[in-house]
């Protein structure tokens, strides 16, 4: 038996490392890019990636060639089958009026006031006139018809109507407006400015001022009321009336309530008297079609307000 001596030892091998700057022969070449001493092979893209991309290519060819594509100055190119989203939606349009028109013809031939006897054409009434009221009068009168106060937009949904409340002054107003001069037959009245104008001074409006208030029912000096009580009588009951009940047939609004079109505090009301108001409301009669004009008066009577 031989002993092993550290001389004849099996000696491990040496355990060889491989060259990391050597390529693999089975690696693909690279795109000769480096980054921070990395770089990318040069791999082929997958057929199948390829296929469908020269389909996207020839499909987006063939829809330049028929449809609309390229942008000119004042329109696009047309494409061969002269297909239009415009006229699209034109005809859609066009098959809804066909539609409707038999709708809008009972709503001409039908009286205002008998509009509500008949739960079908009312029934169309009303949605056609929100639909109309919805892009025609909303931005004003609000979403529901409860009008912005301090812009002096009228609430619709209650019973205080400047001009009238029955669906023939509805319409009426509707058509041709309030102090426009678009239109002969617009709603007209001034309120003077006595403060401007120099028909009451300061003194005289505050009086004024606190008498309306104690006629609305609020914090007032009675002894200023008591004052102004004579200012009111001789200078706004021609118009709002001897108790404030105000006069609807000339856009004078009533006193006496809670209901106030730019607001019924001190402030405002003192704002109002001296200043005076001017509120305009365009007219819709060359706007919209008189059977849709018909249909937001159907429409905005029955929100709750209309007499």
């Amino acid at each position: 038996m031989v002993e092993k001596t550290p001389e004849n030892k099996v000696q491990p091998a040496e355990r060889q490392y491989p060259d990391p700057k050597k390529k693999l022969k089975q690696d693909p070449p690279t795109t000769g890019h480096s980054w921070d001493g990395i770089e990318e092979y040069d791999n082929p893209m997958p057929r199948w990636w390829l296929w469908t991309f020269y389909i996207t290519i020839i499909w987006a060819v063939i829809y330049m060639i028929l449809y609309p594509a390229w942008p000119l100055v004042n329109r696009a190119t047309s494409g061969i089958l002269g297909y239009s989203s415009r006229g699209e939606v034109a005809a859609e349009i066009a098959s809804f009026e066909e539609r409707n028109q038999v709708w809008f013809t009972r709503l001409m031939e039908a009286e205002l006031e008998d509009i509500s006897a008949d739960p079908e054409l009312r029934g169309f009434a009303v949605n056609a006139g929100a639909a109309v009221f919805r892009a025609q009068c909303s931005q004003c009168h609000g979403a529901g018809g409860a009008g912005v106060q301090a812009a002096g937009y009228p609430n619709l949904l209650n019973d205080e109507w400047l001009w009238g409340g029955t669906i023939d002054d509805i319409h009426e107003t509707i058509r041709y407006g309030i102090r426009n001069d678009d239109y002969d037959f617009a709603r007209w009245s001034q309120m003077p400015a006595f403060g401007a104008d120099e028909l009451l001074d300061v003194e005289e409006i505050d009086q004024v001022v606190h008498y309306v208030l104690r006629m609305s029912g609020q914090d007032h000096d009675a002894d200023l009321a008591e004052a102004g009580a004579e200012v009111y009588e001789w200078n706004c009951a021609s118009c709002h009336g001897d108790e404030g009940h105000g006069d609807y047939a000339q856009g004078a609004p009533a006193l006496n309530t809670a209901i106030w079109l730019y607001g019924g505090d001190y402030d405002t009301l003192f704002e109002s008297v001296y200043y005076s108001r001017f509120g305009i409301m365009p007219g819709f009669a060359s706007r919209l079609r008189d059977a849709e004009i018909r249909a937001v008066a159907a429409y905005v009577h029955q929100l709750g307000g209309g007499q």
